[in-house]
C-alpha cells in the first residue's frame, strides 16, 4: 500500500507504536507518537530518528492526520479514542498497519492461554525444517519492526491479543490460530465474555477458501461458535477428528481429505501438560500443511525448549522445586499449572486483578495446594475466595511470600508462581515478575 505523504498518528510510544512510527518513516509517511504519560528516554531516542512526538498529553494534533494507529495498550473506550471515532478518523491497530506491507504468509496465533508457546514451536518447527520463519506480535518484537525484512514464500509467526485484533480491517493470515477462548481481559470488555471472544474471532475475519482455520475442538465455545470461509482444521485430545490432529495410542495423528497419518509419538515433546500438547498439534497442522516432513517433525518437537516464564523450573533446594509461570495472568493458565504436577505445590498467587473468578480452579487447589501466598492488590479477593478452601496468606512483597513458601515447603514439593493475574500493580510485566522471582529463588 502507498501511503507516501499521509499523516498518520500513533497512540503509545511503547514498543509497537515506536516499530509502526518508523515503518511508517520507511514508507515516506509522515508520522506523529501522542502519549498520554512522560517518556524521557523514548524521547531522545525519536529525536534522532526525526519523528514528531507529545508525551504527557494528547493534544488536537493527534486528530489532523489521515489515520491512527492504536497500541494494545489503550483501551477503545479511552477519550482520545472516542473523540477520533466521533471525527470520522480511521482507527486501526499496530497489526494491521505493518500487514499491509507483508509479501510472506502469515500465521495467525491467538487464544487466551498457550499463544506464546504455540508462536515459538511454530518458529522452531518451520526454522528446522529450512523454511525461513519470523516470530512477531505481542511476543515481544513488533510486526513493524521486522515485516519489510519478510521475503515471498517466508513466514511470520505472528501472535495476536484480542486488543491487536479489534482494529483490524483487511488483516488476513493465511493460516489462523484460536487454541482456546476462556474469560481473560474482562476489564477492558465491560465484564462481558462475549465481547471479548468475538474480538478474538475477528482472526478469521477476513479468510477465505484458500486459507486455513485452526481451532480447538475441544473448546466448547470455539465447537458452537466458529464460523469461516476457510478450510477448518480441528485438534482434539478427546476424540478423532475428520479433518486435522487427534492422540491415539499415545501418537500424534493428522488426518486430511480422508488420509490419516501418525506424525510422531506424544512423548517426544519435552513441554509437559495437556496444554502443551493441543499447542504442539496446532503447530503440527501447519507444518502438515506446508509439507514438512514427519521426521522434522518429530526431531523439532524434541529439540524445542520451551518458553521462559511458561512452566519454567528454576532449580531445586533441598528437594524443593521452584517453578516460574509468570506468564499464568489468568485463572485458566492456573488451571492448567496445577494439572501439570503431582506433587504438593506451595502456589504464590496474585497482582492486578482482571475481573478473575476462581471457581475453576477451587477444586485443584483443594487437591494440590497446601497454602496460597496471595500478593499484591488482588490479595484481599484471593483471601476471601480460599479461606476456605486451604491455607492463605497475604504477603507484602514477592520476596516475602517465596521466603515464606520455602520455609513452609518440604522436600518432594513445589513452590510455583502461577499468579492468575496482570503484573503492572508491581511490576512493568510479567517478564519483569518472572525475572525478579528467579532472582530471590536463585538467592535463597
Amino acid at each position: 500500500m502507498n501511503i507516501k505523504g499521509k499523516h498518520i498518528t500513533i497512540l503509545g510510544a511503547e514498543r509497537s507504536g515506536i516499530a509502526a512510527a518508523k515503518l511508517a518513516k520507511a514508507q515516506e509517511a509522515i508520522p506523529f507518537i501522542s502519549d498520554y504519560s512522560e517518556k524521557p528516554e523514548t524521547a531522545s531516542a525519536l529525536k534522532d530518528a526525526n519523528i514528531a512526538f507529545e508525551f504527557g498529553k494528547h493534544t488536537k494534533k493527534v486528530f489532523e492526520c489521515d489515520f491512527i494507529i492504536t497500541s494494545p495498550g489503550i483501551p477503545s473506550n479511552a477519550d482520545v479514542v472516542v473523540k477520533a471515532r466521533s471525527k470520522g478518523i480511521k482507527i486501526i491497530s499496530e497489526i494491521e498497519f505493518a500487514s499491509w506491507f507483508c509479501k510472506g504468509k502469515i500465521i495467525a496465533i491467538t487464544g487466551s492461554n498457550g499463544k506464546t508457546t504455540t508462536t515459538m514451536l511454530c518458529n522452531h518447527v518451520l526454522n528446522n525444517s529450512e523454511i525461513k520463519t519470523y516470530s512477531a506480535g505481542n511476543i515481544g518484537v513488533a510486526f513493524s519492526d521486522i515485516v519489510l525484512n519478510v521475503k515471498e514464500n517466508e513466514y511470520v509467526a505472528l501472535e495476536v491479543s484480542s486488543f491487536q485484533l479489534d482494529n483490524i480491517d483487511t488483516f488476513k493470515p493465511k493460516y489462523a490460530i484460536i487454541l482456546n477462548i476462556t474469560p481473560d481481559h474482562l476489564d477492558r470488555y465491560e465484564n462481558d465474555f462475549d465481547k471479548y471472544a468475538l474480538s478474538k474471532l475477528m482472526i478469521n475475519k477476513n479468510q477465505t477458501s484458500e486459507d486455513y482455520f485452526i481451532y480447538n475442538y475441544d473448546d466448547e465455545y470455539l465447537a458452537k461458535t466458529c464460523k469461516t470461509a476457510a478450510n477448518k482444521i480441528s485438534i482434539s485430545l478427546k476424540e478423532k477428528q475428520n479433518n486435522g490432529l487427534f492422540i491415539k495410542d499415545n501418537k500424534f495423528c493428522f488426518v486430511y481429505n480422508g488420509n490419516t497419518e501418525v506424525v510422531a509419538p506424544v512423548n517426544v515433546l519435552q513441554i509437559k501438560g495437556e496444554h502443551n500438547q493441543y499447542n504442539a498439534m496446532a503447530v503440527i497442522a501447519v507444518a502438515k500443511l506446508i509439507g514438512i516432513d514427519n521426521k522434522l517433525i518429530e526431531e523439532s518437537l524434541f529439540t524445542f525448549p520451551g518458553v521462559e516464564h511458561r512452566l519454567e523450573f528454576i532449580r531445586e533446594i533441598n528437594g524443593i522445586r521452584f517453578i516460574n509461570d509468570s506468564k499464568a495472568t489468568n485463572v485458566d493458565s492456573v488451571w492448567y499449572a496445577l494439572r501439570s504436577y503431582n506433587k504438593p505445590i506451595h502456589l504464590i498467587l496474585g497482582g492486578k486483578d482482571k475481573g478473575n473468578d476462581y471457581d475453576k480452579i477451587k477444586r485443584p487447589v483443594q487437591n494440590n495446594v497446601q497454602k496460597i501466598y496471595a500478593v499484591g492488590s488482588s490479595a484481599e479477593k484471593i483471601i476471601a475466595y480460599f479461606s476456605s478452601v486451604t491455607k492463605v496468606e497475604k504477603y507484602n512483597t514477592l520476596e516475602d511470600a517465596v521466603t515464606e513458601a520455602y520455609n513452609n515447603a518440604m522436600a518432594g514439593e513445589i513452590v510455583l508462581l502461577s499468579p492468575a493475574c496482570a503484573s503492572f500493580d508491581m511490576f512493568d510485566n510479567y517478564e519483569h515478575r518472572g525475572k525478579v522471582f528467579k532472582q530471590i529463588v536463585e538467592r535463597l
